[in-house]
């Protein structure tokens, strides 16, 4: 939420942002780094004789003393005097005294110079049920031997501070023992010094948190000053530390308390029962555990390499195989599966089911797998992209996927490329929640090394059109603020690359004039956006500013434009330059091309064109599809290319919108048919050719519209163009969300259907004849479509950012795989007459057309 401190009139206003700890549904987690400093302590539980041990923590020492009885019964081995003591600490959640979990402990530790942990501890509670109060308990433990510990300290530190706001980012906590003993040798320090030190350790975390500007000369003398005072600290000090670190947030968060009325709440439908969090929810069933490394063990392996299913196994198995790509599988399938997995070898569609199967955390099965992989049988492109999606974390698994990958040809390639890019921050995502956020320029490095990343740059620095494409995806990424590192080192990467080849310098200069035009239209758009004057004025001023030769725009050397790279442009014709009617006032350009032709473009500042270009690769790799199996529907997919999250191209094909046409031929589209195509043996008056595209493309945006869930659909996004090709843009409602209540299954209006004869004509026979092919083609490849959704999970597209976790199943949902061939046409057949029938659609479509004219 936004705050605003200010409320006199004539004071200047101070924005700033916060979130309230109830809004935050993560759960409480803490990493426990280190310990520092030296200290003594006198253990709780004593052996039976005096032990004393030295502690080397960061190269300093601590004096362990035991003060038991002089008289003991024992007397310690020599190799029990130099042993290094196992340590490990405990950590609880408690509020008002009481405990909101289990003690939590780190792992043991047994290393003779230095203690470091760097581990992660998540409580079985969430930011949004912390009470005020609530404070983490930590305890330092030291393993005596079987069963028995000894107390070396303890401290606690409140989760909020004293003004409420929830503390982020580093900590410095002193353990506090039962006997503190200042050395002979050693001197009180004095707490002006220890404040000191305090104070030190605290600007220090402000200015890696950024809360203090970097200066790079004055920093590299400060963080040399700052390592002499802590050194000296060390040897100061009597006191031991431990250092833990709490996760960061974008903006500060402040305690925030959900009223019992909350109708957030969940409330218990029985007043008498009340819900409880079951701290073991999370965690694996040791027997279940335990069973299944037995089951999975060396042992077992020549023995299964023999198994063979029998009919009923078959059937369950062939089951499991159809399953779409994001189904989990139950314990017993994953069971079978590892079972039956030589005889599963054989079968490249079950690979994607047999890595799921594995537990990648267990290195016995692991080594098992990794074996199994080379074997198994060569799998497709839709199968490797599956497995470079989120769910497969494992290294040796993604390097699989991209070895399959290598064999696609180019154009292929750059059809799933897009999707590809985005597959390198699940590699950025996986380590980050592996190593924690203060390792993201580790993680950044490892996400560059990947072998996807390699592979990418080796294919992009081959063929000039992938490495264009690949150049500004990776430009656009740079933008997002969690990734925007990782992927601002495989463009450096790439770059590096570019120059070690013959011709890479030239290629790094077509990429800084690319954007350096990119650049110049964006400010030329922001300041038409900024033009206070009538867009007729706006056009005569952007017109006159192309046209100055000063601003290198009206002409250049020849450059491959962004948006396709096949086509090299040389200028920007001035005088047929304009203004679009919208909010953000897009520029329509035409680019001179070096034969002489024009190449008409919108450029768009202010708007996010990653999702029509994310909907309109879809739509190409489609009609590809549809193309492989002899159905040609004549579909328009063109360009659309996103520069930045906010900017981009796209591609302007001469056409008019449906609402005009209808408008200005007597609300007849066969009429206008008949004007732009006129033939008097044709069918209904118009060009056999013309009314066959217009029947064609009609079915192919019906189907993939209604697959992709496009909304929003009206007269004025539909266009035509006078050879019959009918097609859709403005692609801002996707995946089900649509403006309009109650919208239809698909847009076909009875003007459409009219222009084919009607619905007992043979024209809109055939085009239900296409819709049913193109829908059962489609569905045949839904894995490959659903594997390419699944990789833009983390995309931050708009409407995908709504729920990520549902688009793979939104889209699942449109393909009706648990139906059967039959089945699915006669569920289209009916889609189809619901959509032409709808009444309420017509009733939306006529208040838009009076809301159209109003504005205009």
């Amino acid at each position: 939420m936004n705050y605003n401190n200010s409320n006199t009139p004539g004071e200047q206003f101070v924005d700033f942002s916060f979130c309230e700890s109830k809004d935050i549904g993560e759960f409480v987690s803490v990493r426990i780094d280190n310990l520092w400093g030296k200290g003594e302590r006198k253990p709780t539980i004593l052996g039976r004789y005096n032990l004393e041990e030295r502690l080397q923590l960061n190269g300093m020492s601590i004096n362990i003393m035991d003060n038991a009885d002089t008289n003991a019964h024992a007397i310690p081995r020599e190799d029990e005097k130099n042993s290094t003591p196992l340590l490990f600490i405990t950590v609880q959640l408690e509020s008002s005294g009481i405990p909101l979990s289990l003690p939590l402990q780190t792992k043991y530790h047994y290393m003779a110079d230095k203690y470091e942990w760097h581990e992660w501890i998540r409580f079985p509670a969430k930011y949004s049920e912390l009470a005020l109060d609530a404070r983490i308990l930590l305890t330092l433990w030291e393993m005596k031997g079987l069963w028995k510990v000894s107390k070396l300290g303890s401290c606690s530190v409140n989760l909020f501070q004293p003004d409420s706001e929830l503390i982020q980012g580093k900590r410095r906590l002193c353990l506090t023992t039962e006997t503190q003993i200042i050395s002979a040798n050693d001197e009180p320090v004095e707490i002006n010094e220890a404040l000191q030190y305090d104070r030190l350790f605290e600007t220090t975390r402000r200015y890696e948190d950024g809360d203090i500007e970097h200066v790079d000369w004055l920093d590299a003398l400060a963080m040399e000053r700052v390592a002499q005072i802590e050194a000296q600290e060390r040897i100061r000090t009597n006191d031991l530390y431990i250092h833990i670190t709490f996760p960061k947030f974008d903006f500060a968060v402040v305690f925030g308390e959900t009223k019992l009325d909350d109708p957030l709440v969940i409330q218990p439908q029985d007043p008498k029962y009340c819900l409880v969090f079951d701290p073991e929810m999370y965690r694996d069933n040791p027997a279940e555990s335990k069973h299944r490394r037995l089951l999975r063990g060396y042992r077992s392996g020549s023995l299964d390499r023999e198994l063979k299913p029998n009919a009923t196994i078959r059937d369950q198995l062939n089951s499991i195989l159809r399953y779409p790509p994001g189904q989990e599988l139950t314990d017993n399938e994953k069971n079978l599966v590892w079972k039956f997995r030589f005889y599963l070898s054989s079968n490249k569609r079950a690979l994607t089911k047999f890595v799921k199967c594995v537990e990648w955390s267990d290195p016995i099965e692991a080594k098992q797998a990794t074996t199994l992989l080379s074997e198994w049988a060569e799998v497709s492109i839709d199968d490797a992209l599956e497995l470079l999606s989120t769910d497969f974390t494992t290294r040796s698994v993604r390097s699989y996927a991209v070895s399959q990958l290598r064999k696609a040809k180019d154009d292929e390639l750059i059809m799933y490329l897009l999707q590809l890019v985005q597959a390198i921050k699940f590699e950025y995502l996986n380590s980050t929640m592996a190593q924690g956020a203060e390792t993201s320029a580790v993680v950044s490095a490892n996400a560059a090394e990947s072998s996807l990343v390699g592979f990418l740059i080796e294919r992009a620095l081959k063929n000039r059109t992938l490495g264009n494409f690949f150049y500004w995806y990776l430009m656009v990424e740079c933008d997002d603020r969690k990734t925007g590192k990782a992927y601002g080192k495989v463009v450096f990467q790439y770059v590096n690359a570019l120059s070690e080849m013959n011709d890479g310098a030239d290629v790094q200069s077509m990429f800084e004039r690319q954007r350096k035009l990119v650049s110049d239209l964006a400010r030329i758009s922001t300041e038409v956006q900024a033009l206070k004057e009538s867009r007729q004025r706006k056009v005569e001023w952007l017109r006159s500013y192309l046209a100055d030769s000063k601003n290198n725009l009206v002409s250049f050397p020849p450059l491959p434009l962004p948006l396709d790279p096949s086509v090299e442009v040389v200028g920007i014709q001035a005088d047929k330059a304009s203004v679009f009617k919208s909010t953000m006032m897009p520029l329509f350009l035409h680019f001179v091309k070096s034969d002489g032709d024009l190449y008409p473009v919108i450029f768009k500042a202010g708007d996010d064109m990653r999702q029509d270009q994310l909907v309109v690769q879809i739509i190409t790799l489609m009609d590809r599809l549809l193309r492989n199996e002899s159905l040609d529907l004549r579909l328009t997919p063109y360009h659309v290319l996103a520069t930045r999250i906010d900017q981009g191209f796209s591609q302007f094909i001469p056409s008019q919108s449906l609402a005009a046409i209808l408008a200005e031929n007597n609300n007849s589209i066969l009429a206008y048919l008949r004007k732009t195509s006129p033939d008097t043996e044709g069918t209904y008056g118009v060009a056999a050719d013309v009314m066959e595209t217009y029947v064609k493309s009609c079915a192919g945006y019906c189907v993939i519209t209604y697959l992709l869930g496009v909304g929003d659909r009206h007269l004025d996004n539909l266009l035509l163009t006078p050879q019959g090709h009918m097609f859709h843009v403005d692609y801002g409602y996707i995946l089900g969300r649509d403006p309009k209540p109650f919208p239809p299954p698909m847009k076909l209006c009875k003007e459409m259907v009219e222009a084919m004869g009607g619905m007992e004509s043979l024209m809109y026979q055939r085009f239900k004849s296409h819709c049913f092919v193109a829908f059962s083609i489609l569905r045949k490849s839904s894995n490959l479509i659903l594997n390419l959704f699944s990789l833009m999970v983390h995309s931050n597209i708009p409407d995908i950012a709504v729920a990520p976790d549902q688009v793979v199943a939104m889209v699942q949902d449109k393909f009706r795989l648990d139906l059967s061939e039959e089945e699915a046409m006669r569920y289209f057949q009916t889609l189809i007459s619901d959509s032409v029938r709808a009444l309420f659609p017509q009733v939306i479509e006529t208040i838009h057309k009076w809301a159209q004219y109003w504005r205009n």
